[in-house]
């Protein structure tokens, strides 16, 4: 077994190094955090267009978004889920656009394109805001792929 050789101590700078000072030694400049601008909370149509891609493409089950729907929407979403309609060949269905019509204040329709692999399909949806300050949907539909 050999034993490691200890190094010789040196007093010497590397080749072509004029200064004095040891790296450790140089003083050391405060450094901030990056800091992000705050970013604005989502709006409410995208938030439900998400929840529901999410289980209308089988990915969370239907009472995963039971609080967040009201009335006869809850029996039709169930309907929906059960089809899977943008679940294509186990691809993972992408939002292209989301776009929303306020008929009058605390009420949204929304109205969103959805890629399912080579097809688009439409979603369509509206959105109450409850007496509690909370955004319900009280109605879901989907339109035939587009080829």
């Amino acid at each position: 077994m050999t034993r490691p050789r200890p190094r010789p101590a040196t007093t010497t700078r590397p080749p072509g190094r004029t200064d004095p000072r040891r790296p450790s030694a140089a003083p050391r400049t405060p450094t901030r955090p990056l800091r992000t601008p705050p970013q604005p909370p989502p709006h409410p149509t995208e938030l439900f267009t998400e929840r529901l891609l999410l289980v209308l493409s089988g990915q969370k089950p239907v009472h995963w978004a039971a609080r967040h729907i009201a009335h006869t929407a809850f029996d039709d979403l169930t309907r929906l889920a059960e089809l899977t309609p943008f679940n294509v060949n186990n691809r993972r269905p992408t939002i292209h656009r989301i776009g929303h019509y306020e008929p009058r204040p605390g009420v949204y329709e929304v109205f969103a394109r959805i890629g399912t692999g080579p097809a688009l399909r439409a979603l369509a949806f509206r959105l109450h805001l409850g007496d509690d300050q909370r955004w319900r949907c009280t109605a879901v539909e989907v339109g035939a792929p587009r080829p």
